[in-house]
């Protein structure tokens, strides 16, 4: 597991996940509005298909570390970029709990 991860908003959407995942062994669900947002677009391209302020115009690198809380990185994620993200279980089947870090959620606990 990486100790840090870092998100550029010229990234494909896929990209960002697959190298969220390979980091931390979590799903990482990028939404735009209330839907997946469209894997191969960057973030930068979601701006234009949003009704939500899309900040992608933010050259603002997010860096996240696995000692983060679940809560607070999906905070980031809506602060940097007004993104909606849901850090999911290894299988992408649940969320995880906001209290948990991304460690503790990349281990399976709950």
């Amino acid at each position: 597991m990486n100790s840090e991860f870092t998100i550029a908003p010229q990234k494909k959407v896929k990209t960002i996940c697959k190298d969220f995942k390979e980091a931390f062994g979590c799903t990482l669900a990028i939404y735009k509005g209330t839907q997946l947002a469209d894997p191969d677009l960057t973030l930068a391209a979601l701006n234009k298909r949003t009704t939500k302020d899309v900040k992608t115009g933010s050259n603002e690198e997010l860096k996240i570390k696995a000692s983060m809380k679940v809560g607070d990185v999906e905070k980031m994620f809506d602060k940097a970029y007004g993104l909606t993200v849901q850090i999911k279980d290894p299988a992408g089947k649940a969320c995880v709990d906001n209290k948990l870090t991304i460690g503790q959620a990349a281990r399976g606990e709950k």
